[in-house]
């Protein structure tokens, strides 16, 4: 059932978002020809700047939908089989059995079993899945760093495996999207970054999209604000970060509008082919990073609510900043959104994150923006 946009209830949600203890948030919905955008609370809490909906962004792993579109694009070019073992094209990187069993199809969708680097990179994040026992130290002292990429995906490929190649349910790592982006580079010649510029982001058309050239956001942004967990209290601006610790897997910088055009051309069979999309749609299930089980396709993963249509897209967090961007199957219905605050849920006794009203207030903005 269409349901047409509704801007007092979108406004009120949104509110709600910040009353619950966001600093700031803001968001296009678009149903159809019409569109609602709107922001609220502050983009820097030292001076009370407010945040506005045309700001740009770090939109996090929002970019592995841009990257997996990347590499479809050369699948259906012959240059990339999906289902080759990645060890044919990157033998040093992954060499032996492992370069063998894993295909390029399974770091897409995170089953090749490769764990996570980043608490192999991060030195107080060691003991990561155990939030209780990490510390937010690293994030001060990677603050300026350069990450070399092949550091960073041996770091992973050499730990040990979380699952056998092909296994579900998979694990989400952004070791499988460095991979990418080292097989975008082989496969082409130019860098992942320049690759997804070009064909990519420039296809689509996106004007306030691109990939950091150093450790600023250029253009009106927000600040970003990290509490990991209640650890950093009050929470600490990481807006000026260099971002090789994730690169071509979580690095891109964007806005709601830009990223609202982006999953419509997407899904439109504008970016990649409809075969190539019907691809990304099929999922298996993923253990996230936080340990819920999701389903995931090939770059992006559905949302639903009983009785409601199904909505594509990704989410993305980094240090401080976040988004969501959704669009309905039809393409018709769209919602992108960025937040100025991560991990917010304080840990109970036992470890585990506290229910926070921000997450109520979250998923009932979600709710009116999707569904009406």
């Amino acid at each position: 059932m269409r349901n047409p946009l509704n801007p007092a209830e979108l406004n009120a949600a949104m509110e709600n978002v910040h009353r619950a203890g966001m600093p700031g948030l803001f968001a296009e919905v678009r149903d159809g020809d019409q569109v609602w955008r709107g922001a609220a609370g502050v983009a820097d809490v030292a001076t009370g700047r407010p945040v506005t909906a045309d700001l740009r962004h770090r939109v996090g792993s929002v970019t592995k939908t841009f990257t997996a579109a990347a590499v479809l694009q050369l699948v259906e070019g012959g240059q990339i089989g999906l289902d080759t073992p990645i060890g044919r094209y990157l033998p040093k990187l992954v060499p032996g059995a492992r370069g063998d069993a894993i295909t390029v199809r399974m770091l897409i969708n995170h089953t090749s079993g490769f764990p996570e680097y980043l608490p192999y990179a991060y030195a107080s994040l060691k003991a990561y899945p155990v939030i209780a026992d990490t510390r937010p130290q690293s994030l001060d002292d990677h603050r300026f760093t350069r990450f070399d990429p092949t550091e960073l995906i041996e770091m992973g490929v050499t730990a040990p495996a979380v699952r056998a190649p092909g296994e579900t349910p998979g694990v989400y790592s952004n070791t499988n999207y460095l991979l990418l982006g080292k097989l975008l580079e082989e496969v082409t010649g130019t860098t992942a970054e320049q690759y997804i510029t070009r064909n990519v982001i420039e296809r689509a058309g996106l004007r306030d999209t691109g990939f950091p050239a150093g450790p600023n956001v250029d253009g009106p942004h927000s600040q970003s604000y990290e509490a990991w967990f209640g650890m950093i209290d009050p929470p600490r601006d990481y807006s000026v970060y260099d971002m090789s610790w994730v690169g071509p897997t979580a690095s891109l910088i964007s806005t709601v509008t830009d990223l609202n055009r982006f999953y419509s051309r997407l899904l439109a069979g504008e970016i990649v082919s409809p075969s190539s999309f019907a691809q990304m749609q099929r999922t298996v299930p993923v253990v996230s990073q936080w340990g819920e089980t999701i389903d995931y396709g090939l770059g992006l993963h559905p949302m639903e609510a009983p009785g409601q249509s199904t909505f594509w897209g990704h989410g993305g967090t980094v240090w401080g900043a976040g988004a969501l961007a959704m669009t309905r199957a039809d393409g018709k219905r769209q919602m992108a959104v960025a937040v100025n605050l991560q991990r917010w849920n304080r840990l109970d006794s036992s470890g585990k994150p506290q229910p926070h009203p921000i997450d109520d207030a979250l998923a009932a903005f979600y709710r009116v923006a999707m569904y009406g």
